[in-house]
């Protein structure tokens, strides 16, 4: 009698759980790795809708507060992209832009130009830089920002676009119909 018992019990934990591994498995992974998406909130009225075009340029005009840190909002918008993700928006229907400029444009240095500016430290933002291009974002810094701070462009990471002008940038992508959120 105890072995059906404890065989009863082992088939209840095992069918218990199956639901719970099987979505697990099939849930796909995150198209920008180690940046968790938004965290689920039952009963949630407003979520991403699969069949809107998400145009959204994101303006990140401030450094990180600690240099060896990433860019807070960096992680921001990573996470913001891995949510469209998570949530169904396919990945044709997410234009991300990262406009890059005045103290937010150490983010997109090179690790040499990072290092020469910064005591030494190491650029942060490469690594997570690097797998929001592989993921589709696409990163733009002010050229004239880059003038202005006696950049070379050998100076900026291959993953980024130079522009002319953040502001120009902005409105013509504006015109494009990309809508402009904060990304500080």
């Amino acid at each position: 009698m105890r072995n059906v018992w404890a065989t009863a019990l082992a088939c209840v934990i095992v069918a218990w759980s199956l639901p719970h591994t099987a979505r697990a498995q099939s849930m796909p992974a995150l198209p920008i790795p180690g940046v968790e998406a938004a965290v689920d909130v039952p009963g949630a009225h407003e979520m991403p809708d699969p069949n809107l075009m998400y145009k959204v340029a994101f303006d990140l005009g401030k450094a990180s507060p600690k240099i060896d840190e990433v860019n807070p909002g960096l992680l921001r918008i990573a996470q913001y992209f891995n949510t469209l993700a998570k949530t169904g928006v396919p990945a044709d229907h997410r234009k991300i832009v990262i406009v890059f400029h005045q103290g937010g444009t150490d983010a997109v240095l090179t690790n040499a130009a990072f290092r020469a500016r910064n005591d030494g430290h190491d650029n942060p933002n490469i690594a997570l830089l690097q797998n929001m291009k592989k993921a589709g974002v696409d990163l733009r810094v002010c050229g004239q920002g880059v003038v202005n701070r006696k950049l070379e462009s050998s100076a900026i990471l291959p993953e980024v676009q130079i522009d002319l002008w953040a502001m120009t940038t902005f409105t013509t992508l504006q015109l494009r119909g990309y809508v402009r959120v904060s990304g500080n």
